[in-house]
């Protein structure tokens, strides 16, 4: 259940209204709250604020807030147009969770509706002295973070869209999610070994990709009905209506009915699009896609491949020296399979070595990245590094004509080594 709360919490902040509507609670909470001083002895403490000169702030306040809270919307929409023009349409979704930008269009919808609380209020007479005091306050507080957020906001939203910051927001979240996935890739369960004797296959009740498995509910599972279950999905795998979600062993004599296909599907999300937070694949794809884009004929734009080359070289790298891996084992009614290092390479490189074989600096760059890559004290990375080197080559040899570029690339390759 608490695994369940903290996605819906995590999908809830990614809609762009949250925020705004957390601020525009607490900016009414503020209002009424200034009201309490007046039961305290502060009436005797503070200055008396004349209702004018409060009126005058609040009227600036609301007039000011709603032009630029819409000025803000129509900055930002323009921002994440742009982003999904010149980058992919998959970077979407993190262009829109930027703070920075959220935080700014809160305060500015915040602040207006405090004004206008505010003035309403205080138009019928429920402050006294105390409580315009700490009205004119806290409308002097307003005034304040409405200024530094504006012009942390227009320095955020003057880059906010261009492909170089859409970038660094989608390495930054390949690698949270890429780190997440090394800390503990079995998700405190079983690997997957040997064959599955006696098992029984469920298959999925939706079509789409897999976004989420609630382990701890499917443990559950397993444990009050005496089953052994095996799972032959991950987050980001596409499944249909004839698809094998999991596999079954009975270690009792419990039945395999249709409601216990159903409570299965129940603790298996599947949705429309896949999910950077639980798919570490998706992070690499995104990128890479930024880069065969960069590469069409039409942009032309090798300088942002090899960026990108250089993303992918930095993400692997967190295979070098990953954190504590956690080895608990939580979950011992459940296998899990885990993703291959050879799936990690296809989603990174395969496309830039498709699209890039006919630009020398761009094929040099990826040659030097596997070079690089091959280093690493990771069995699977080494090999996956060579394959990947030599099916580069092959693809330059097709597209090159050059025979001096050819042996240039040859010289900076793995396979002969």
């Amino acid at each position: 259940m608490k695994t369940k709360f903290v996605i819906l919490i995590n999908r809830i902040q990614e809609h762009l209204w949250f925020r705004p509507f957390v601020f525009c609670l607490l900016s009414v909470a503020a209002a009424l709250f200034a009201h309490q001083a007046d039961e305290t002895s502060l009436n005797e403490l503070v200055p008396e604020i004349k209702t004018e000169s409060i009126e005058d702030l609040l009227d600036i306040l609301s007039a000011s807030m709603l032009v630029i809270a819409i000025f803000a919307v129509g900055s930002m929409l323009s921002a994440y147009s742009a982003a999904g023009r010149t980058a992919t349409p998959r970077s979407f979704k993190i262009i829109i969770t930027d703070d920075v930008s959220q935080y700014a269009l809160s305060t500015f919808i915040g602040a207006f509706i405090f004004s206008i609380v505010a003035t309403v209020a205080l138009g019928n007479g429920y402050y006294n002295k105390a409580g315009k005091f700490i009205l004119f306050v806290i409308t002097l507080i307003f005034f304040t973070a409405v200024i530094l957020i504006f012009l942390r906001w227009v320095d955020r939203i003057s880059r906010l869209g261009r492909l170089e910051h859409t970038i660094l927001q989608v390495e930054k979240v390949a690698e949270k999610s890429i780190s997440k996935y090394n800390k503990n890739p079995l998700r405190n369960a079983l690997p997957v070994s040997g064959e599955f004797i006696g098992g029984q296959a469920i298959l999925a009740h939706k079509t789409g990709y897999v976004q989420n498995i609630n382990m701890e509910a499917l443990q559950e599972l397993a444990e009050s009905l005496d089953l052994k279950i095996r799972l032959n999905c991950l987050p980001g795998k596409f499944v249909n209506e004839n698809f094998e979600i999991v596999h079954l062993r009975s270690t009792g004599d419990t039945e395999i009915t249709k409601e216990v296909e159903k409570k299965i599907n129940q603790t298996i999300e599947i949705g429309h699009t896949r999910l950077f937070d639980e798919d570490p694949r998706f992070g690499l794809i995104t990128l890479t896609e930024i880069a065969s884009r960069a590469l069409s004929p039409g942009i032309n734009d090798p300088g942002t491949a090899i960026q990108i080359i250089g993303c992918h070289e930095k993400l692997f790298y967190l295979w070098n020296n990953p954190e504590k891996t956690e080895n608990d084992l939580l979950y011992d009614r459940l296998e899990i399979p885990q993703i291959e290092i050879s799936d990690f390479f296809d989603d990174a490189f395969k496309p830039i070595s498709r699209d890039g074989a006919g630009f020398m600096e761009v094929m040099l760059r990826l040659q030097k990245a596997f070079c690089a890559l091959e280093k690493i004290n990771h069995n699977a990375i080494k090999t996956a590094s060579k394959q990947h080197s030599k099916y580069a080559f092959k693809r330059a040899q097709i597209t090159m004509d050059m025979e001096e570029d050819l042996e240039i690339l040859e010289k900076a390759s793995l396979f002969r080594k």
